[in-house]
């Protein structure tokens, strides 16, 4: 695949991961402000976050969309700001997103499955 190409896909991507973190975000804000007004403490919260998958689930779709959207948007930014456009800057956003993946799956799998 030529560089263009790839550009045009990742530029897709970014803006593809972009528009599906816009609910999740959403959705994450108004859960914690309903548990916060309605009186909940983090010890609540967690005891109400532990085992439940469908919360699981929408926690790791939105690790794995703002790890790829946070790299690719870093990746951007460091080729346009300081003129790295070596592919380099792609195994630099690749490990970036990494491990933002696997610290969040750490903290993920934490939250889900303290004892």
């Amino acid at each position: 695949m030529n560089r263009a190409r790839l550009e045009t896909w990742l530029w897709l991507i970014n803006r593809g991961s972009a528009l599906l973190l816009v609910p999740l975000v959403a959705a994450h804000l108004a859960g914690m402000i309903l548990a916060v007004r309605g009186g909940l403490s983090a010890s609540e919260i967690l005891e109400r976050t532990r085992d439940n998958l469908l919360l699981a689930a929408f926690y790791g779709a939105f690790l794995l969309l703002a790890g790829l959207h946070g790299a690719l948007g870093l990746r951007g930014f460091l080729a346009e700001t300081l003129g790295w456009r070596s592919k380099s800057v792609d195994t630099a956003a690749a490990v970036l997103a990494s491990l933002l993946v696997i610290l969040g799956g750490r903290a993920l799998w934490a939250l889900y499955h303290a004892a």
